[in-house]
């Protein structure tokens, strides 16, 4: 690779356009990125290959929405290459400080590659949409695409391969959506509901045909009041719903008070499973991907809801003990 000149360039931050400079890089060396979620990280190692040595800041477990940066995470973004960020507002903490950073380097927020016209409204906010667009694998391929984009403008001499790695992934991307819709249809058409602790799979349910409800609201920093539970409560009864579902990232609290709610009404209800929202599965393990997230969740849902799937997933990979 030759060395780039100190130049300015265009970045989309939030519907706007922002001028920033970005620095020359000082070594020949793979490009240092810095991904906020699991999820980003995981495109831009799929789509960047050896060329690329990406940083997550937020592990398995972890809450994007409350999510405020460290101090090693502001150190190792001021020296990476290139940071990407969600956007629409799912790293509230955040917002501040990216859009300071982007007035020195090269900041993307990638989901706002997504039109407007394919995002779901916030309930609450004008003009915010709810920011869950990972759970639609459709959606998705334009966030990787986002990322490959902005790998290209920092270092175009790799176009071809960036490209290259960046269709492939999608073809695993459209593999998986079409997993997703075979598996997920074989659920009756009764049994199409799924509660879980907050609204993160709105755009699942879009996708799939699926109503779903959350205790909690787009926000993990929502609070589920007394009111909404018993109303949870009351459908799990009418409709017979006897499968719940916890959330990797958020507390089962509420899912607890819906079982126990649901007990004192003499109605029975299990937790059919731990579903990745907003963080995926461990570190190195097929979970911790992007493809093997999904292909769990998926799996999970269709088989505890009634419907049809294979125990270890569309490639025979998910671990039996998460």
């Amino acid at each position: 690779m030759k060395d780039w000149t100190r130049r300015s360039v265009l970045l989309g931050l939030g519907g706007s356009v922002i001028a920033a400079a970005v620095p020359a890089r000082a070594s020949d060396g793979p490009l240092k990125v810095v991904a906020t979620t699991g999820m980003i990280a995981d495109a831009a190692r799929t789509v960047g290959g050896e060329f690329v040595n990406v940083t997550a800041l937020m592990g398995p477990g972890v809450d994007p929405h409350s999510y405020r940066q460290t101090r090693s995470d502001i150190l190792a973004m001021t020296r990476a290459d290139l940071t990407l960020y969600h956007g629409l507002y799912l790293e509230a903490q955040m917002e501040e400080f990216l859009d300071t950073l982007a007035e020195e380097r090269r900041v993307v927020a990638v989901a706002e590659s997504i039109p407007s016209d394919r995002l779901i409204a916030h309930d609450e906010y004008k003009n915010q949409f709810d920011p869950h667009v990972w759970m639609d694998p459709e959606l998705w391929i334009i966030v990787v695409e986002a990322v490959r984009d902005a790998l290209i403008s920092i270092v175009p001499q790799l176009e071809i391969d960036f490209r290259a790695n960046a269709s492939a992934h999608i073809a695993e991307i459209r593999e998986l959506h079409d997993y997703s819709k075979a598996v997920l249809s074989s659920v009756p058409e009764s049994s199409r509901t799924l509660v879980t602790s907050h609204d993160a799979f709105s755009y699942f349910g879009r996708a799939y045909g699926y109503e779903v409800m959350g205790v909690q609201g787009i926000s993990t920093q929502s609070e589920a009041g007394l009111t909404r539970v018993a109303d949870l409560v009351s459908l799990l009864v009418e409709r017979d719903i006897s499968a719940i579902f916890v959330e990797s990232s958020v507390s089962d609290r509420n899912i607890k008070a819906l079982i126990e709610g649901a007990a004192a009404r003499n109605h029975k209800v299990h937790i059919g499973g731990h579903l990745f929202s907003d963080a995926m599965g461990p570190e190195g393990t097929y979970e911790g991907t992007y493809i093997g997230m999904i292909d769990h969740n998926v799996t999970t849902i269709a088989n505890a809801l009634g419907g049809e799937a294979p125990e270890r997933g569309m490639r025979g990979l998910l671990s039996l003990n998460l």
